[in-house]
């Protein structure tokens, strides 16, 4: 009887687990979204998500920016900076090239004492990221500025009224 009533309250807490809306407040460093205030017109949204769909998360913290920004009576928001994060590590670009000044040094030394050479170098490096994009954490990352009145002509300025307006029924799936 007691193995019954245990087997029922664990399958009770999973199915109450698993039927969590991804679109939801964050509790600690769990999923969802979360907000950190900057100053009275800048905050940095998160979210996070457990999904292979990237765009899923970064279209949720989309909605949280404009859904914030309504809140704090502003009218658009501007991305200042956006990250996405997928299991802990930064998503790099597919490919890229990195060049670097170091110096090599060289002692050396004999029966008379010790000299030091040192010699500038200039090292170029290329990678690839081969990762799968099917990770299963996946963090959105936007900084974000709000404003008042008429959103300003940029491709990083949103109107929170219409991203509310066309992204808030994803919250709902």
């Amino acid at each position: 009887m007691n193995k019954l009533i245990l087997i029922l309250i664990s399958t009770l807490l999973i199915s109450a687990c698993a039927s969590k809306p991804p679109y939801r407040p964050a509790e600690g460093n769990g999923y969802g979204y979360k907000e950190v205030k900057i100053t009275e017109e800048k905050y940095r949204v998160h979210f996070k998500h457990r999904s292979d769909d990237r765009s899923e998360a970064m279209n949720f913290a989309l909605l949280r920016a404009a859904e914030l920004t309504k809140l704090k009576d502003y009218d658009w928001f501007i991305i200042n900076n956006r990250e996405t994060i997928i299991d802990k590590e930064r998503v790099a670009p597919a490919s890229g090239v990195s060049v670097g000044r170091s110096h090599r040094v060289e002692r050396h030394c004999g029966l008379l004492g010790c000299s030091t050479h040192t010699e500038p170098q200039t090292n170029v490096g290329v990678s690839l990221n081969l990762n799968s994009p099917d990770k299963s954490e996946i963090e959105s990352i936007l900084e974000i500025r709000m404003g008042h009145g008429e959103t300003p002509d940029s491709e990083n300025a949103y109107n929170a009224k219409e991203v509310y307006e066309n992204l808030s029924p994803l919250s709902t799936k």
